[in-house]
Parts: structure tokens; C-alpha cells; sequence
């Protein structure tokens, strides 16, 4: 019989987080984490404020840790650093999980999803009021992964495009994140290109497992998606 799990919600200011652990202490030091990879940054951002405001990448910094794995993730995906954050720190939590133990360690940081487990785990997308949004989800059972989603609708995120949901899979979050934010920026006009459009750029995206794309009503998926279920309201 598997261990039970624990859950709790964590804000660190503007930053909203969900917790599963198998561990109480798992718990404990992923809030740890997430506080000290914002403090860090925001002591970063202090000194450099490009990193904030761009859009571009930037060169990469030795240090803080949080914002070299953003940088990196930005880089690979021609986008600023600040849309790998969420990703990135849910990622540094997840580690820090790891080498306390955990066998489970999942960590939801504003939807950029990034987890191990011993055990398959269900997430929802989540797409404002579209009519699918929470109505399907997908059944996560290979680790480590990242989850990322990406919306020119309904996200408080910065997307130059339209898109419902383009959400992205990698082994990371900080860089599904990323990737998300350049796949959602270029799913605009006609529904069918701006679909294929968005694929195009996520498959071309070194370390991009999978894509999938909520855009008007339709949906386009390429690469490895985990398996597709459906979420009860």
C-alpha cells in the first residue's frame, strides 16, 4: 500500500503554490525553497533590471542559482528570462524535495508544474472559461517532468499571442515554461496556422517533449503527450 500524500497551498507574495509531498518535511522544505529562490532573485533584479524588463535573452550569470536555470531556459527558447521563473523555481523546489528524500515530489508554481513521483499523477488544464478548461487533464506517469502552459486570454503572464492554452512538456519546468511563452506568442490569426505555427515552434525548441495547443475551440497536440484523461467538474 502506497504512502498517504500530503498537500498544502503556499503564497509567497504574488506567487500562489500547491505542494504534494509524500513527506511532511518534503513539504516543509519546498516552501523553504520557493521563499529562498525569490529572495535571491529579487535581490538580483535589484542590481540588474534588464533581466525584469526584457524580452530577449540575456547573457547567462554565474549566480544567483535561480537566475542562471532562468537564463539558460530563456536562451533556448528566444524569450526573456522572466517567463522561465515559475518553472525554474518549482523545479529548485522539487530538487530540494529530492535530496530530502522524497519520493514524491510535486510542485505547482501559478500552473508550471514540475514533479517526480512513484507513482502516476493527474493534473487538469486549465484555460480561464473556455468550455474544455478543467475538463480534461493529463495522467502523468514518466519522471522527471515539466509542465508548462501558456495563454493570451486568460493569463495575468505576458503572450503576444491568442491562444486558450498552448501547454508544453519537457523533463524541466523552467523550461517548459519557457517554451510555453514562445509557442503561446506565436498562435495568432487563422486557427489551423496559427496551431501549426505554434507546433512548429515548440518541436523546434531543443529539449521540447510535446505540444499541445487549445486555440478557438480546437485542439492540435505533436511529440510525447502523456495520456489525455477526462476531469470530472
Amino acid at each position: 500500500m502506497q504512502n498517504e500524500l500530503f498537500k498544502e497551498n503556499y503564497t509567497y507574495k504574488d506567487s500562489v503554490c500547491n505542494i504534494i509531498s509524500d513527506t511532511q518535511q518534503g513539504i516543509n522544505t519546498a516552501k523553504e525553497s520557493i521563499t529562498r529562490s525569490y529572495k535571491e532573485l529579487e535581490n538580483y533584479i535589484q542590481t540588474h533590471q534588464l533581466f525584469l524588463y526584457t524580452f530577449d535573452p540575456i547573457p547567462i550569470p554565474d549566480e544567483p542559482l535561480v537566475a542562471k536555470l532562468m537564463a539558460l531556459a530563456a536562451q533556448k527558447a528566444t524569450v526573456g528570462p522572466m517567463a522561465a521563473v515559475a518553472g525554474v523555481i518549482a523545479d529548485l523546489a522539487v530538487s530540494d524535495m529530492q535530496k530530502a528524500g522524497c519520493k514524491v515530489a510535486v510542485v505547482e508554481d501559478g500552473g508550471e508544474i514540475s514533479a517526480i513521483s512513484d507513482r502516476p499523477i493527474d493534473v487538469a488544464l486549465a484555460a480561464g472559461n473556455e468550455p474544455l478548461s478543467k475538463r480534461f487533464g493529463f495522467r502523468l506517469t514518466e519522471f522527471p517532468i515539466g509542465v508548462a502552459t501558456s495563454s493570451g486570454r486568460f493569463s495575468h503572464a505576458f503572450s503576444f499571442g491568442d491562444a486558450e492554452a498552448a501547454t508544453v512538456f519537457c523533463r524541466d519546468a523552467g523550461l517548459a515554461d519557457a517554451a510555453a511563452t514562445a509557442v503561446g506568442n506565436v498562435v495568432k490569426g487563422e486557427v489551423d496556422t496559427g496551431i501549426e505555427d505554434g507546433i512548429k515552434c515548440g518541436l523546434n525548441i531543443p529539449g521540447v517533449l510535446g505540444v499541445l495547443i487549445l486555440y478557438q475551440g480546437k485542439i492540435g497536440t505533436a511529440g510525447i503527450i502523456p495520456q489525455i484523461i477526462r476531469i470530472e467538474p
